[in-house]
């Protein structure tokens, strides 16, 4: 496969370099479909290919719209033929060009949405529908507004939920930019300088680290002021990530639920006692 004609930055030069390869007749095709399929022969797949990569050049001009470069999407679709060939079964009796072409879209559309944002913009079926579609979606809105109806009638037509049309537009109205991109014409002020740091500096930091190791040791030391049955009731009812349930305290402790609140009250109380108001009233 390495003497395929290579995609560089003229598309003009491509052009003249894939037009020199002629079509191949149906009879051509299945049999160089044939002799690859049997015996693995790559100078029969590379025919194959260099025969097709101008309707590859088409299928990409039909995404040109997207804002991506087309020489991106040929390279992409010729990916596509080129796997189109690996997976083709002469013997099913249609023409190779009407298969592949299904693998250099899918080829060409997967890498329009990953080029497209940094956020996966079309993750369900209906996403990507609408992600291709967007475009006669919007000539419909604006030919007669944005009106609810139309919204109705275009989800019907094209079998997906209003708010995904809706959502879909939204999202398609921006792109990702840089932080590091100029704010300003002077070049000058950049996205970055605009964003606001809400962290905590080095001081506060600290100052937050030390009042929490105050706090677990006031914690510590009032909780040995604290029965066997309160500290099982404490550690399982507010200190604990999954708290269970009075049922399930009563249970464990053979108590019923009313006497586990009660003790939970209770020790509630002698722990505000034992802890320095300040830190309670954090905790």
């Amino acid at each position: 496969m390495s003497n395929l004609p290579v995609v560089k930055n003229s598309l003009q030069s491509y052009l003249i370099q894939i037009n020199q390869f002629p079509l191949l007749t149906q009879e051509e095709e299945f049999q160089l479909a044939v002799t690859y399929r049997k015996y693995n022969d790559l100078k029969s797949a590379q025919k194959l290919i260099t025969s097709n990569l101008r309707f590859v050049v088409k299928v990409a001009f039909e995404y040109k719209s997207y804002g991506v470069k087309l020489l991106d999407l040929v390279q992409e679709g010729n990916i596509g033929l080129m796997m189109a060939v690996k997976k083709f079964d002469p013997y099913k009796g249609y023409r190779f060009i009407s298969y592949a072409i299904w693998w250099i879209r899918a080829y060409i559309q997967n890498f329009i949405i990953k080029s497209w944002s940094l956020v996966k913009i079309g993750t369900t079926q209906a996403q990507k529908k609408l992600f291709y579609k967007i475009g006669k979606v919007r000539k419909v809105l604006e030919s007669e507004g944005d009106s609810e109806k139309k919204y109705e009638l275009l989800a019907k037509n094209l079998d997906v939920a209003k708010s995904d049309i809706i959502e879909m537009e939204q999202r398609m109205s921006s792109r990702d930019f840089s932080l590091d991109a100029p704010f300003d014409e002077d070049h000058e002020l950049t996205h970055l300088d605009l964003l606001q740091e809400n962290s905590l500096n080095q001081e506060e930091a600290l100052v937050r680290e030390e009042e929490k190791e105050i706090r677990e040791r006031e914690v510590v030391n009032a909780m040995k002021r604290l029965n066997e049955k309160e500290v099982y009731v404490i550690k399982n009812r507010i200190m604990a990530d999954s708290p269970l349930t009075l049922q399930e305290i009563g249970n464990h402790l053979k108590l019923s639920r009313e006497r586990v609140r009660q003790i939970e009250s209770e020790a509630l109380k002698k722990l505000k006692k034992e802890i320095s108001p300040n830190i309670y009233a954090e905790a």
